[in-house]
């Protein structure tokens, strides 16, 4: 346990150490939720822009087939956006009987904010979190009733804001709220634990440390990419989904590892939309899971995964 210490918002979910694996879309399945929820940790089950009920039955069933969780504590993370198109998505989510509930992605200012969502979670019986880049969306949220709020810095991997570092985000939010405040962004060793749960972090939120690992859904091809990633490979781009279309929000762009067709089209992604030839290219590769064309995502704490492990190794190392 980091530090020796379990904080009290992770020792009332029944957690054994403090350690949240993000609910990565395309990576965080049922396999991976199960092996950390079942060493201590929260397993999450992820569903990106390409969530559906299918895909949530899918990762369900791999959750309960892969020994399960043994009763430990498991959840569900969606994105906003996408349970508006599948509300049916929203509501398998809560039939699963998670013990927390993330919804991110969405806005938390102005007159369309929906947080009716918090309250099906809570009836639900589960803990309603979500994500938040600064600290007036922490508190906005934090206002409208969620149980814990993460702080995600902009050295996290994946979609997000990216607007400020962790370690200046996580102060202004632990200062902005009274509800628990998980911390995202970089974390992959006991040290950044550690260094988080000083800081006043109720949990670490960790993503990237997890994405190798032997249960996860990634490929053996971007297994390889996120070993020899290091930080400085990392970009925050819009290049792939705009290659292949996918609906994120343009607010949302993601940290990825470069490759030279992202460094050919970053920062000319109205180009890339025009140039039918280019995405087909591009498309063609990703069916083909080629990663010299492909990007991964990943965090800037990319360069601490060596190896491929089995998740219960990857919390102990991180507590």
């Amino acid at each position: 346990m980091s530090g020796g210490r379990l904080t009290d918002w992770a020792g009332s979910l029944g957690l054994t150490a403090p350690i949240v694996c993000a609910p990565m879309g395309g990576v965080a399945g049922g396999r991976l939720a199960a092996a950390v929820s079942r060493a201590g940790g929260l397993g999450m089950i992820g569903m990106g822009s390409a969530g559906s009920v299918a895909a949530l039955e899918r990762e369900l069933r791999a959750l309960e087939s892969g020994a399960g969780v043994d009763g430990a504590p498991f959840g569900i993370g969606l994105v906003a956006w996408g349970i508006e198109r599948d509300p049916e998505l929203f509501e398998r989510a809560l039939a699963a009987r998670p013990a927390l509930v993330s919804v991110s992605f969405g806005e938390w200012s102005g007159p369309s904010v929906d947080t009716a969502w918090i309250e099906r979670v809570h009836a639900a019986g589960a803990q309603a979190v979500t994500q938040a880049a600064t600290a007036d969306e922490a508190r906005r949220a934090a206002d409208a009733g969620v149980d814990a709020v993460v702080a995600r810095g902009s050295e996290g991997g994946g979609h997000g804001h990216h607007r400020e570092p962790l370690h200046a985000l996580l102060a202004s939010v632990v200062h902005a709220v009274e509800v628990p405040v998980l911390a995202a962004g970089a974390i992959s060793t006991a040290r950044d634990v550690e260094r988080v749960l000083d800081a006043g972090a109720a949990a670490a939120w960790v993503g990237t440390a997890f994405a190798a690992c032997e249960e996860a859904l990634t490929s053996t091809g971007a297994r390889e990419s996120l070993i020899r990633g290091t930080a400085d490979d990392t970009l925050v781009t819009r290049v792939y989904d705009v290659a292949l279309g996918r609906p994120w929000p343009e607010r949302f762009p993601e940290r990825l590892l470069r490759t030279p067709f992202i460094d050919r089209w970053h920062g000319r992604e109205d180009a890339l939309a025009n140039d039918s030839v280019a995405r087909a290219e591009f498309a063609a590769a990703a069916e083909a899971g080629d990663h010299a064309i492909v990007p991964v995502d990943a965090g800037e704490g990319v360069g601490s995964i060596t190896r491929v492990r089995p998740a219960a190794e990857v919390v102990a190392l991180l507590s």
